[in-house]
């Protein structure tokens, strides 16, 4: 009998190819497993083997997106896997993204089913959950012992054509769907058990977890606007001629801080817009158009606030983990308080 053909999509880095100085490489194809293919070659052992594995730089991936999906999807094809392997990602962001966007392109135009890696917080989880059985991993690459096996295991599953169970059951990520089965018991027993065990202080799992989201209690308001120093943060990917900082267009991992003492207007020769997930044009015409400086120095000569912070704050929000944009937040907003900030004007998109 023919082993079962599995093709593996991973970035430069996994790629043994470099780290983020690498990461505008357009895609590849080399025979065989490479890098964390080798772990699940022996994962997979005698029934399944890694006959390509696709490498694509993170940063050339999500700046262009339709081209890179297409040429991937391209060479996966030429394969003719019976399965994919993306990642795993764990938690970082514009490979989580790669690897889910990879993901949907290949179970949509392929019709192969396809498994990836990831931590519960990186963005490709949530966004393409719904195209690709992922494992949840831990955040870090130091998870790959235990990422590999369990990925490896739920691709034999896939493979061998056998049940897949619940997320629970298999270690995936829940996908969203819901599927209909018969209970042992009625959902008012169920329902009245689960009520006691809580009651009781005991362990007990609802059949329907509701999401969860931060409540955020808003600050006293603005004692005197007019003798209030204002800051400015955003997540629109304003910064300076050139993006120093080189930050990403997706999946940004990290932020700027740029100094405006003095400026009056955000011009087209002065600053552009990192941001790879809206039509930059007019940002990049005016960029006071995310980041309104003109406005506010308006108001800062007139009387109407105190002053204008000496810097602002700067990131990009399309696809940015949640871990990462708290830590960036928290960062920054320490640094607002050292300066004596007294309010803050955030701008998105």
């Amino acid at each position: 009998m023919s082993k079962f053909r599995v093709v593996h999509y991973i970035n430069q880095y996994f790629g043994q190819i470099g780290g983020e100085e690498k990461a505008n490489i357009p895609p590849s194809c080399k025979e065989g497993p490479v890098g964390p293919g080798m772990a699940f070659k022996a994962v997979l052992g005698n029934e399944a083997e890694i006959v390509a594995t696709v490498i694509c730089g993170d940063s050339w991936f999500a700046e262009n997106m339709d081209v890179a999906k297409a040429k991937v999807v391209e060479m996966i094809a030429q394969h003719k896997p019976d399965l994919v392997i993306t990642g795993p990602a764990f938690n970082a962001g514009r490979y989580g993204t790669a690897c889910g966007a990879v993901a949907e392109a290949v179970s949509q135009e392929l019709n192969v089913p396809v498994i990836s890696g990831m931590y519960p917080e990186n963005p490709g989880a949530e966004m393409y959950r719904r195209f690709a059985l992922i494992v949840e991993t831990g955040d870090n690459a130091a998870a790959m012992r235990k990422a590999v096996p369990a990925m490896g295991k739920l691709a034999l599953k896939v493979l061998r054509g056998e049940e897949v169970g619940s997320p629970k059951e298999e270690g995936y990520i829940p996908r969203g769907i819901r599927q209909n089965y018969f209970a042992e018991e009625r959902g008012s027993k169920r329902a009245v058990d689960m009520l006691v065990a809580k009651l009781k202080g005991e362990e007990f799992h609802t059949e329907y977890p509701m999401p969860q989201f931060d409540r955020v209690e808003p600050n006293p308001a603005v004692a005197d606007i007019t003798k209030a120093k204002i800051g400015l943060v955003t997540s629109g990917g304003i910064v300076p001629k050139g993006n120093p900082d080189h930050i990403e267009s997706s999946s940004a991992s990290k932020f700027g801080k740029y100094d405006i003492e003095g400026v009056t207007n955000l011009t087209a020769e002065t600053h552009q817009t990192a941001h790879g997930g809206y039509d930059p044009v007019y940002a990049n015409k005016d960029a006071d158009r995310v980041l309104p400086v003109d406005v506010l120095r308006e108001m800062e000569k007139e009387g109407k606030i105190g002053s204008l912070h000496r810097y602002y704050y700067a990131t990009v929000g399309n696809g940015t983990a949640v871990a990462s944009a708290k830590r960036y937040a928290a960062e920054i907003a320490q640094e607002l308080k050292n300066d004596g900030v007294d309010a803050v004007i955030l701008t998105s998109t």
